[in-house]
């Protein structure tokens, strides 16, 4: 199944994720959260409508700068369905090269998690972000959760071919953008080889970066209604077993059906 022309991330991924209610849809082990399919979507749509409320605007950049593949889903949807623009950031840069990513990015926001929030609000600081937003308590830094009680609004429209979802900085200048569109043609892409089942368990091991992967791989599961299990690294030999695992990371990158 390919993308319309029209389809945005956000109406693709989270299509029927209503229907599929509290149906697991993400395991991440080293964030130590499970999210069901209807508690994601609406956490994301809620969160959007408080980016929002608190002033983000569309095309607006926001930088992602997490250390777990759970964090890394909410804030990228988050912004996506706030009309913003998600910026991808390594977690293992230090302030003075996150300074410079954020600048280059032109972010006016940046979303954390509590063990980078240190580094990222001198980084903020130094990059003149104007909004810091941490999956928990941090100082000077707004709670991810305070966005789930702002009052409603209206979400801005998208438009998947000319408004960039994700951009990626840090590589050969300028920062390459990728729109709606593109995004999900990755996806799709990504799909062929094993043509996801919403019977799958897939098992994710890498660590979120300044790159698309770990976007487009998590992106094409919750798509497809599959399971997600994010290891973010850890070595757990029994995970596979345990989750009953039917898809994994390919050795040269991509997914592959495992025995």
């Amino acid at each position: 199944m390919k993308p319309t022309a029209s389809a945005t991330v956000i109406n693709e991924v989270f299509r029927r994720a209503y229907e599929r209610g509290e149906r697991p849809a993400l395991v991440d082990l080293r964030g130590g959260h499970v999210h069901g399919y209807r508690r994601l979507v609406t956490e994301v749509t809620r969160a959007a409508s408080g980016l929002v409320r608190a002033g983000a605007r569309r095309g607006q950049v926001v930088g992602v700068h997490v250390s777990t593949a759970g964090a890394q889903t909410l804030a990228v949807h988050t912004v996506l369905a706030a009309g913003g623009v998600a910026a991808p950031l390594d977690p293992e840069l230090d302030t003075g090269r996150l300074a410079a990513r954020l600048r280059e990015c032109g972010a006016r926001a940046l979303i954390t998690t509590p063990d980078l929030a240190a580094t990222a609000a001198r980084a903020a600081e130094a990059a003149r972000v104007r909004q810091l937003v941490s999956f928990g308590a941090a100082p000077g830094a707004l709670d991810f959760r305070a966005l789930l009680t702002l009052e409603p609004t209206a979400l801005p429209p998208v438009h998947a071919r000319h408004q960039t979802a994700l951009l990626l900085a840090g590589g050969a200048p300028p920062a390459r953008r990728l729109s709606h569109a593109e995004l999900l043609a990755t996806m799709a892409e990504l799909d062929r080889p094993v043509r996801l089942r919403e019977s799958d368990v897939v098992l994710i091991t890498r660590r979120p970066g300044g790159d698309a992967d770990l976007v487009a791989l998590i992106g094409l599961i919750l798509w497809r209604g599959a399971l997600v299990v994010a290891s973010g690294g850890l070595e757990l030999p029994d995970t596979r077993r345990d989750f009953g695992v039917t898809v994994a990371e390919a050795p040269g990158g991509g997914l592959e059906r495992v025995g």
